[in-house]
This record gives C-alpha cells, structure tokens and sequence, in this order.
C-alpha cells in the first residue's frame, strides 16, 4: 500500500536544475552515517565515492538542517585531528504502530531509530470503533511530546496483518467481526485520523525491516525471517533488501502446509503448531492465565509443563518450514524472532536447533538459524522506520521491494 500523503520536506529544496542529484547525493550521506555509525569526512567520501569538496558541501547543508552533527575530534593519529559526523538524534522523528489480534503498540523514535517513548494496549480481540480513535488519540500525544519539535515528524508507519480477522474460528471471533476487519482499508482508517503522511506494511514484514535495518542485516546479506507471535509470521531478505512477492505476501508462514493434502481435507497449517496463540489455549486448558505467553512466567511454574509441550510441538514444525524454505530459496541464514521473553525465545531456538539435526539434508545445504535482536517490539520499530526511510534513504523502495 502506497503512502496517501507525500512526505514532509525535511531536505529542503535547492533551487536549481540538480535539485534531484543533490538530495540523492544528501540521502546517500545519510545512510553511511545509519549504517556505519559516526564517520569523519574522509572515510564519508571513501565510502560513498563523492569527492572531498562534494561532501563538504553536503555536510555543511545537513548540519544547517540540523541531521547532522559534529563530534569531538579524534586525536592521536597521523595527521590533522578528525571531526566525526553523526545523524542528530533530534533531526527527524517517526511513529511506529503495530496493530495486532492480541494489542496494540506505539513507538515514537528519532532520528537515530531509538526509541523515546512507547505506549501499549491489550485486548482479548480488537474493537474497531474503540480501537481506531485510540490510535488517532496516542499518536497526536506522542507528537504533541515533542513540543516544538513536533514539526519534524516524518510520518506514521503502521504494521498490521494482512487479514486481522483472519481464522476466525480459531479465534473464537464471530463471522461479523471478521468480516469487518477483513474488508477495512486500515491504512486509510488511519490516515483520515491523521494529517501525518501514513506507510503500511504486513506486521512480520515490517518486524522483518527492522532486522533488516538494526538487527541482523547488519551482518547478513540474505535471510528468512520468522516471527513468531499470537500467529506465526515471517519475511523475506534478499540481498539486503525486503522482498516481498507479487502480493506483498512473500513469507507468510503461517499457511504453510505440514502435511501433504489429502481429499476432504484441508491440510494442517504451521499456524496450527507453532503460534503462542496455541500456548495460550494449553495455559486456559490447565486453568492458567493465558498472558504468560508473553512474558517472563512462561518457563516458571506452573506454566513450565504447557510451555513445554508446546515447544515439543512448535520446533519440529518451524524445523519443517525452515527446511521448506530452504529446498525452495537456498538459504544460508535463518533469523527467529517474537513477541515472548527473550527466555522462552531462547528454549525455542535451541529445541529448533535439535529437530533441523533431525531433518533429512540430502541434496540441501543446512542454514544456520539465529536468534533475532528487534524482539517484541519489532512491528512497531519497523512500521516507524518506513516513515523515516522514506524521507531520507537513497532508494525510495529498498524495503518493499515487489517481485
């Protein structure tokens, strides 16, 4: 879905037919510095092919539109003293929503992706008219927070599923709510709601940007990524970008089959074994509060023994799409992430790690599977970076890459 509204002018215009050069030269400068960390001009211009007396023209506008920032200088090398440059944490800001089946977040981060302020919400399934004016109401709180920074806000970038009433029997929501979900342009709900340019991605698909972006991209180049969450999700990097098929879809786990299908039958689905939203109904079939999914009790008693089961359940299954994927993409790396403890994202990578040791590797090579660094909040992270990429990288399209 494409941004309804154009983004701020937070690179302000030249004035002159090389406009267009200027700015791409001035976003490239901007991702070296995203991507690398603080850089003196030096290795800017080593980096980025420009010429010293290009980035110093560069450097100095950036500075005058406060994206970036002298640091103190290095000393003790041959040579003059360096003066490092680095993004201004102030310089811009974005927004971050994740709407999902069991909350809703909002994060408010700068310019350096950190985040400064986080909100959330819980609910057993979201009610649109309650929900949709709680959206509009906590994100003109978190601008108006920034007081008269507030004018630097890039925009909204808002994660949610592709199909929100989706398995609605499963669910236990009814065919009405479902429905209504299902057929609501979210993205507009929310930008009627909003005078801030609105970006929307699929949830894991935008969980998957923000590894992409301060997690594992750093290092890897290519990807699967699983998130899993109240449903199983993932994504797909390639080459360092989001790709993301024909219908945006590409690394929707959740649908994958476990089982050849047979007449009569519509197949077991890898949602089926390996979401929390299974956990949570082993903790209701014991009597136990099913919100311990999410958090630290899950390996505590007496939630141990349901965690347990469902982890025997769980990792044979992401083992299968994992080695699914991998006869299909020639993966080398595997990311995991989700919305549990770090604890229990642990105990799931390791008894995954044991059933991959169990598959059948002829003809394949074996990825190495890692654990995720974005965690429960990654939707979010990632919905709030499509903003602030969209007004400052190089490649307007370089995490939503269609097929």
């Amino acid at each position: 879905m494409p941004d309804t509204v154009g983004a701020p002018d937070l690179l302000r215009p030249r004035g002159s037919n090389q406009v267009g050069m200027r700015q791409f030269n001035e976003r490239v400068v901007l991702q070296a510095l995203r991507v690398h960390g603080s850089l003196p001009k030096a290795d800017l211009a080593r980096l980025t092919g420009l010429s010293a007396q290009t980035i110093g023209l560069i450097t100095a506008r950036l500075e005058e539109d406060q994206l970036v920032v002298k640091q103190s200088r290095v000393r003790g090398r041959i040579g003059q003293p360096s003066v490092p440059l680095a993004l201004n944490p102030d310089g811009a800001f974005a927004i971050g929503i994740k709407i999902g089946r069991r909350g809703c977040e909002w994060l408010l981060i700068d310019f350096a992706a950190r985040v400064r302020e986080q909100h959330a919400l819980s609910y057993a399934f979201p009610d649109a008219s309650k929900l949709l004016p709680a959206v509009a109401r906590h994100i003109q709180q978190l601008r108006d927070g920034l007081g008269p920074l507030a004018s630097r806000t890039a925009g909204v970038g808002l994660a949610a599923p592709f199909q929100l009433g989706g398995w609605h029997r499963m669910l236990g929501v009814s065919q009405a709510q479902s429905e209504l979900w299902n057929k609501m342009d979210l993205g507009a709900e929310i930008q009627a709601r909003t005078d801030l340019p609105v970006s929307f991605a699929r949830d894991t698909a935008a969980a998957c940007v923000a590894e992409l972006v301060s997690g594992r991209g750093h290092d890897l180049k290519s990807f699967l990524y699983i998130f899993v969450d109240t449903f199983v999700g993932g994504g797909l990097v390639v080459n360092s970008h989001l790709h993301t098929g024909v219908h945006g879809n590409a690394g929707a786990l959740a649908s994958l089959p476990l089982q050849p299908a047979r007449a009569g039958e519509a197949g077991t689905q890898l949602i089926s074994e390996a979401s929390l939203w299974e956990l949570e109904q082993g903790y209701r079939s014991a009597g136990l509060d099913a919100t311990a999914a999410y958090d630290e009790r899950a390996l505590q008693p007496p939630f141990a023994s349901a965690t347990q089961a469902w982890l025997t359940r769980a990792a044979p299954a992401l083992a299968h799409a994992i080695a699914s994927g991998t006869a299909v993409l020639d993966l080398g790396h595997v990311v995991m992430d989700g919305s549990m403890s770090r604890a229990l994202l642990d105990a799931l990578l390791a008894q995954t790690r044991v059933a991959l040791e169990r598959c059948n590797w002829e003809g394949l090579w074996r990825p190495q599977l890692h654990g995720g660094k974005a965690g429960a909040r990654a939707s979010a992270l990632g919905g709030a970076m499509l903003p602030l990429h969209a007004s400052f990288a190089p490649d307007h399209d370089v995490f939503l890459k269609a097929a």
